[in-house]
């Protein structure tokens, strides 16, 4: 049987820093990524996207600094995703398979107040 190699890009937008650009794992391995910050210590949150050949961007994770990650329908076992610091963050996709090569992109916001409100 052969080898099957999964490529992953991540991007440089202007503050924020992606590690490493470019990455090639064997199946069944992790990948880990980085992600760090220039913007001011009010940037506390990140976000992940995965965007595979031919699809939309889709939401992966969001990690809050000292908060639980959410990581919405998406299972933690496949995923898993720190933020130690209000600057860095990493995102770690577990036994890799086909489906997982594409390109993931890091964002990071302002902690925002805003509450969600019964109606």
């Amino acid at each position: 049987p052969g080898f099957s190699f999964l490529l992953f890009f991540s991007v440089y937008c202007q503050d924020v820093i992606q590690d490493p650009v470019i990455s090639w794992k064997l199946k069944t391995e992790s990948a880990e990524m980085k992600c760090s910050h220039k913007k001011d210590i009010s940037h506390t949150q990140m976000y992940w996207y995965r965007q595979r050949p031919g699809e939309t961007m889709t939401l992966v994770v969001y990690t809050p600094f000292r908060g639980q990650p959410d990581y919405g329908e998406n299972l933690q076992s496949k995923y898993s995703a720190v933020k130690d610091t209000v600057e860095t963050g990493a995102l770690t996709v577990k036994d890799l398979q086909p489906d997982d090569s594409g390109v993931y992109f890091c964002a990071v916001s302002k902690h925002s107040d805003v509450r969600k409100h019964n109606s």
